[in-house]
């Protein structure tokens, strides 16, 4: 076989003889042996998944972040200088936070792959001169296939014949129309639009063809832009290079205060090298946040639980954060913001506009008349046009008694709406069908626009009806329909009709014209009815006017991106006013944005791209590789880049773009494989509350450090004293107790705060700016110079208070025994109790703590029961007292205790209501 290297343009103009000696095939199709030959040479027709790491690869992924690697040396250290129990501690918190991660992914992922639909599994194939059924994998170049309505298209072809064919290109192309397609060539308007053409990732939705094969697999049109996104590569989210940097922040810190205390030790307290090590290691672990994973990985989990409900298939956990950074939102319109159902909303005749109620294919609307219902449909020309819209038909409406919107449409979109007119008309079908049974029909074709139905009547009269292209249907009228008669059609009417018409184009709407004429039975042969003769000397009757009505939701959800600051961007297949129309309808533009077709944006240079970015904007009739090119402008343009779609011309954008999200339930295999998130219901207003969930993802990150910073700064002024006082202040805390809120009764309730809800007021901000990070001065501020200070005055107090009832000053501070014990053990609790003061003020930056409801975080609840729990064994348990220096308190200092957090508590809510009264 000779060498395939032409286009699909080259294809559609080759004359069959020629595409037949090219693929050395015939009319009727190859033999066996042919097919299994080349079935050898091709492979099968399968388009090729993104290749996955191994298990094991994405397994140990999860323990070599740069946090976790820290932790393991730490860990290491730790063991080293034999302080074992430390080390295992450590390297525990390591291995559950890796595994917890491991399988929130593995578990998102195995979601993912059972929603993943794949190509046809049989077609009718000729082969050995015989139609056959095979499985779509076996296709070859060279086969000749049949196809009918409902079908989907498993391979790109060249139509051998075709009867009112139809298919829906909306996964290649976003247009939400399906194409007319014949055997004679058109080059139609963009890409994939050749009359004799068929293409992969398509479906049938009229009519039947044969056709010949041309490319099967990944050399289809479909396959060439799977293996487009294959070669993206997804680069750290935000998050990610976020966590990266403050990992570096903190270590930084760490292991700086940890030299200081060395060296402080060495000189001041005249510690052996060894023991001086060991004593500022616990105070580098102190300062390394052993909790950051596990509370980034559980606010990461909690959101994504909370999206499947909302309906939203995370499929990696940093995604939802990645989306709640988002500042662009680049989408598709058909089936993303629209419901991919055509509705009619005008019926004009020459009398009168009609306005049409109710969207998609439900039967909930009603005709009106100057904003009142239509008590009648009996007015002649209406009457005659809903006859027309009814008999000259071919697609059915299945109705669902129980849930309307799960009606069942079986045929092209613009005849379902057309079902769904004459249900809201009252009239029906099946009795118009009885009454007036059709005897002829000369099918649609893309050439003259037009489908005509010849029908009986009673008054022995053959009744043609007529509908099409306006264009087209108008040259073949000489009558005008005005009320009970007709009037000759003179250049006045036609202005006024395409006046009309042009006004429906003007708002995005889709304008169909309807004609009829009655012939004679004595008049003519029904067997000689010709084209031309059923099509002339017409009586026109008026148009419908229809669209893809936009999501219902999708109104609240613009609107909400808006208040976020976050810009939508319409990047659609669509014509430009259809474009344009559904994005003033929903509030994505003003009046006037700038429209940019396909081939005005091959023109453009990067520079004029990113100048038009800057504005409002709309996108039509792009090809995918544009749509790829307006994520990577937008991207070098520093803006976090959220891309919706569901078709494989929208997969590349998609998995170049920080966040791709795609329809679960009108989305191609390779749209959802490119994707990071799936809409499991279709619905725009679902991205919304994912970029709600991921902006409070990042707020409880901020939240949970400010948490442990601030205990920090008690753990460390301990160890102040000891050094300045030169030793004349026995150490208040030991290495252990350091080590027992950092790892035992902090870890708890620093996990609530990874599961607290989203703030009131959180969809009202901004995204955060590119150069904010998440260790900022305000965080740095609260945790040291406010928190801190507080809790290490009330600890220092408390240790105080312990040794000023055992005779302080008049005695020397107990260093060693019973007194001693009890002194580090209040300091140990004071600094417990601060931090259930710290957790509730931390659930809130500057909302009052009463409005979100103080008991409304049960993981918090349970975390403080759990640390005083956890505090209370290790001061009343005999072997933990010797290893962690503790000893027993009495009545007064647990009443000293539990009135720690109340106005630690009530002080900051008093802060927070000035914040918001002041500064604001």
């Amino acid at each position: 076989m000779k060498k395939i290297g032409k286009t699909s343009r080259n294809y559609a103009q080759a004359e069959l003889a020629q595409l037949y000696q090219k693929f050395e095939t015939q009319p009727h199709g190859l033999t066996s042996a042919q097919a299994a030959a080349r079935l050898q040479r091709f492979g099968p027709n399968t388009i090729q998944r993104t290749k996955k790491q191994s298990q094991f690869k994405q397994f140990l992924k999860n323990f070599t972040s740069l946090m976790a690697i820290l932790l393991w040396i730490s860990g290491l250290v730790a063991i080293l200088t034999n302080t074992i129990e430390l080390g295992i501690a450590i390297w525990c918190v390591n291995l559950i936070n890796g595994c917890f991660s491991y399988y929130q992914q593995h578990a998102a992922q195995k979601a993912t792959d059972s929603m993943l639909a794949m190509l046809p599994v049989f077609t009718q194939v000729y082969r050995d001169g015989q139609l056959q059924q095979l499985n779509a994998t076996e296709i070859v170049p060279g086969d000749v296939f049949s196809i009918q309505a409902g079908d989907s298209v498993p391979v790109d072809a060249r139509l051998l014949s075709a009867t009112t064919f139809q298919v829906d290109e909306s996964a290649l192309t976003g247009e939400s129309v399906p194409e007319s397609k014949d055997v004679l060539y058109e080059p139609g308007e963009g890409q994939f639009a050749e009359t004799n053409m068929i293409y992969a990732g398509t479906a049938a939705v009229s009519g039947k063809a044969t056709a010949l094969v041309l490319a099967t697999g990944m050399q289809t049109e479909f396959g060439k832009i799977a293996a487009l996104t294959h070669q993206q590569k997804k680069t750290l989210s935000p998050l990610q290079r976020e966590l990266n940097r403050l990992t570096k922040q903190l270590s930084l810190i760490a292991f700086s205060i940890g030299i200081v205390f060395f060296i402080a030790a060495l000189f001041f307290v005249h510690y052996t090298a060894a023991k001086a090590f060991i004593f500022a290691l616990g105070l580098v672990v102190a300062f390394i946040p052993e909790g950051l994973l596990p509370t980034v990985t559980l606010s990461l989990a909690q959101g994504v639980k909370r999206m499947a409900k909302k309906h939203a298939l995370v499929k990696e956990l940093n995604s939802i954060e990645t989306l709640g950074e988002t500042t662009v939102i680049c989408s598709d319109k058909t089936g993303t913001l629209t419901q991919n159902q055509m509705t009619i909303t005008h019926v004009w005749t020459p009398l009168h506009d009609y306005q049409v109620t109710g969207q998609g294919y439900q039967i909930n609307g009603k005709i009106m008349l100057d904003n009142q219902p239509l008590a009648s449909t009996t007015t002649s020309e209406l009457e005659k046009l809903l006859l027309t819209a009814a008999l000259d038909n071919d697609t059915k409406l299945e109705l669902n008694q129980q849930d309307q919107s799960k009606n069942k449409l079986i045929g092209t979109p613009t005849e379902g709406a057309l079902c769904a007119l004459v249900g809201k008309a009252g009239i029906k079908l099946h009795t118009l069908q009885q009454k007036y049974p059709r005897l002829k029909e000369f099918p649609f074709d893309s050439r003259r626009k037009r489908m005509t139905t010849v029908h009986q009547t009673t008054n022995k009269t053959y009744l043609v009806l007529v509908k099409g292209a306006l264009s087209d249907l108008l040259p073949k009228c000489t009558h005008l329909q005005f009320k009970e008669q007709a009037i000759p059609l003179d250049e006045t009417h036609k202005r006024k009709i395409n006046t009309a018409n042009q006004d429906f184009a003007a708002q995005g709407l889709r304008s169909l014209g309807f004609a009829y004429k009655e012939i004679s039975q004595d008049q003519v042969n029904l067997n000689e009815l010709t084209l031309d003769a059923a099509e002339s000397g017409l009586t026109f009757l008026g148009l419908t006017a229809m669209t893809d009505p936009p999501r219902p939701e999708a109104y609240k959800a613009v609107e909400m991106c808006r208040q976020a600051h976050i810009k939508i961007i319409m990047v659609t297949g669509d014509s430009p006013l259809t474009a344009k129309s559904v994005a003033q309808k929903i509030g994505i533009t003003a009046s006037e944005p700038r429209i940019v077709t396909g081939a005005e944006l091959e023109k453009m240079s990067t520079d004029e791209l990113s100048h038009a970015l800057s504005g409002e904007i709309i996108f039509a009739r792009v090809a995918p590789e544009q749509k790829y090119r307006i994520v990577s402008t937008l991207q070098d343009q520093g803006e976090i880049v959220a891309a919706t779609g569901d078709g494989v011309n929208d997969a590349p954008a998609l998995k170049k773009a920080d966040i791709g999200v795609a329809m679960g339930k009108m989305g191609t295999d390779v749209a959802k494989d490119a994707a990071d998130i799936i809409l499991t219901d279709d619905n725009f207003a679902s991205i919304v509350a994912a970029v709600e969930e991921g902006r409070a993802v990042y707020s409880n990150i901020q939240k949970f450090l400010l948490y442990i910073l601030n205990s920090n700064v008690p753990e460390a002024v301990p160890s102040l004293l000891f050094l300045f006082s030169r030793g004349a202040i026995p150490l208040p805390l030991t290495v252990m107790q350091i080590l027992t809120v950092d790892l035992g009764t902090d870890m708890l309730p620093a996990l609530g705060l990874g599961s607290e809800r989203a703030e009131p007021n959180v969809m009202q901000q901004p995204p955060r700016a590119r150069d904010a990070h998440l260790l900022r001065r305000s965080i740095i501020w609260k945790a040291f110079g406010w928190y801190g200070l507080v809790a290490s005055a009330v600890s220092a107090l408390a240790y105080f208070f312990v040794n000023i009832q055992a005779g302080w000053p008049q005695q020397v501070l107990a260093a060693s025994g019973p007194i001693y014990k009890e002194a580090t053990t209040m300091t140990l609790a004071a600094i417990v109790f601060c931090q259930i003061a710290a957790v509730m003020n931390c659930r809130t930056q500057k909302e009052s703590v009463f409005r979100i409801g103080l008991f409304s975080n049960h993981q918090i609840l349970i975390g403080i029961i759990f640390e005083v729990a956890l505090l209370s064994i290790l001061i009343y348990t005999p072997i933990l007292q010797e290893a962690f220096n503790t000893g027993a308190i009495g009545w007064q200092e647990w009443c000293m205790l539990l009135l720690i957090p109340i106005p630690l508590f009530l002080i900051e809510e008093l802060r927070k209501m000035f914040s918001r009264k002041f500064f604001n």
